[in-house]
Order: C-alpha cells, then sequence, then structure tokens
C-alpha cells in the first residue's frame, strides 16, 4: 500500500464508500422497487418485458444501467426519466450523508502535498458536487468531478469511461494514478483503464468481495492512508 500512495501522483475517489455512506441509515429497497414499477410500467407501453431483463436487486444503480441497455426505452425517454429520479434520491440523500471516518483529512492531504484528486462514481454528479460543497472541499475537486450526468450517454464502471475523464482532467498518465475503491467493479475499471487501484473495506463482507475479485491491497480504514501521505498528521 506504501508504495502505491506514494507513487502515485492522482488520486480518484469512488463516492459512496470511500468518501462518504451516502444513504446512511436507508434501505434502498423502496426507491429500487419505485424504479422497477415505472419502468415496468414504461417498458410494457413500448412492448418490452422488463421482468426478462430487470435484475433481481435492491441496487437502484443496477436497475438504471439495465434500462439503458434496451434501445427502445432510450429512444423513448423512459430510461432518462428512470436516471433522473436516481439522481433527485441522490441529491437529496447527499445532504445528511454520512463522511467516511478520515476521507476528509485524506483529501486535505493529498491536496496539500500536490497530488491531483478527482471522484470517479457512478453517482450523480450533481449529488456528489452537493455533498463536497457541504464538507467544503469542493474547491479541491473543481473540475475533476466524473459521475452520471443529466445529459449524454450512461457509461457506468466497470466501464472506465469516468477514470478516462480523471486521467484527461487531471492530467495524469495511468501509470502515475491510483484509485479508492469499495467494489469489484471499481477494481475492474481501474484495470481496464490501466490504473493501479486501493481497495477500502469497512467490513469483512466487502473485503471478502474485493478479495475475490482479485484486490492485492486492502486497507480497513482510511487512516492508515493518511498516515502514508503524511507521516506527521494528526489524526
Amino acid at each position: 500500500m506504501r508504495h502505491l500512495i506514494e507513487s502515485a501522483k492522482a488520486v480518484f475517489f469512488d463516492f459512496d464508500g470511500p468518501v462518504c455512506h451516502l444513504f446512511q441509515g436507508r434501505s434502498l429497497a423502496p426507491l429500487t422497487e419505485r424504479l422497477r414499477r415505472e419502468v415496468t410500467a414504461g417498458a410494457e407501453e413500448a412492448g418490452s418485458d422488463a421482468e426478462s431483463w430487470l435484475p433481481p436487486t435492491d441496487d437502484p444503480v443496477e436497475i438504471v444501467r439495465a434500462v439503458f441497455q434496451q434501445p427502445v426505452l432510450v429512444e423513448r425517454g423512459v430510461a432518462r426519466e428512470a436516471e433522473r429520479a436516481l439522481a433527485e434520491e441522490e441529491y437529496a440523500a447527499a445532504r445528511d450523508a454520512y463522511p467516511t471516518a478520515y476521507a476528509d483529512a485524506l483529501v486535505r492531504t493529498l491536496a496539500a502535498t500536490g497530488r491531483q484528486i478527482a471522484i470517479t462514481t457512478n453517482n450523480s454528479q450533481r449529488a456528489v458536487e452537493s455533498y463536497l460543497a457541504s464538507r467544503g472541499t469542493d474547491g479541491l475537486f473543481a473540475g475533476r468531478v466524473h459521475g452520471r450526468s443529466e445529459t449524454g450517454e450512461l457509461r457506468l464502471k466497470p466501464d472506465p469511461d469516468c477514470l478516462l475523464r480523471a486521467l484527461e482532467s487531471t492530467g495524469t498518465s495511468a501509470r502515475d494514478a491510483l484509485m479508492i475503491g469499495d467494489a469489484p467493479r471499481d477494481l475492474e475499471a481501474a484495470r481496464a483503464a490501466g490504473v493501479a487501484f486501493l481497495g477500502y473495506a469497512r467490513n469483512e463482507r466487502k473485503a471478502g468481495r474485493l478479495r475475490a475479485a482479485g484486490a492485492e491491497e486492502l486497507v480497513d480504514s482510511l487512516r492508515d492512508v493518511v498516515l502514508v501521505v503524511d507521516p506527521r498528521a494528526h489524526v
């Protein structure tokens, strides 16, 4: 882990997990079921059987991913409406999101030591920017928040698109960048972009999933990372 941090000129963060707990204390099941009902209704009008392609999941992002893979629903606007509904929920949740322990300290320490930092996430860009503003760290990420936008093509991790945009916005080569993520799709996206990966696993369940996906370096606290960046840090 020390080598990964010390050699990184830019550090990219997944948002929900490494930076904050976006829906802290809230079940995602009601939101997922609402999106499922709305998508199913739109699909029926288009002559599509949503039950044949909607995944059995409580993750609303996966519902949005699935509907964007249906060309007729993209054309009819059903996919974009589902994404907007999710974005509104994420934006509302950002107001009460719980900061990940030591995340703010890590962000500030990385910036203070000359590293470029960016957000690479499947969450709504507007929600991320709102949260960062509430923490006073938005200026440290200015122009380098790469999440879902309200227009254009939807390309979610494990597609490396958001990491490739981060490499461009930071002016960094892939060999000089590091991503901190907490899910296998983060690892897959980092690999596809040629970026080194550090797994953040706050519990054994997440650690097990990352190890199974092939993650070699894991931390269970960002405090360890802060102290590698600056051993004199008071954390």
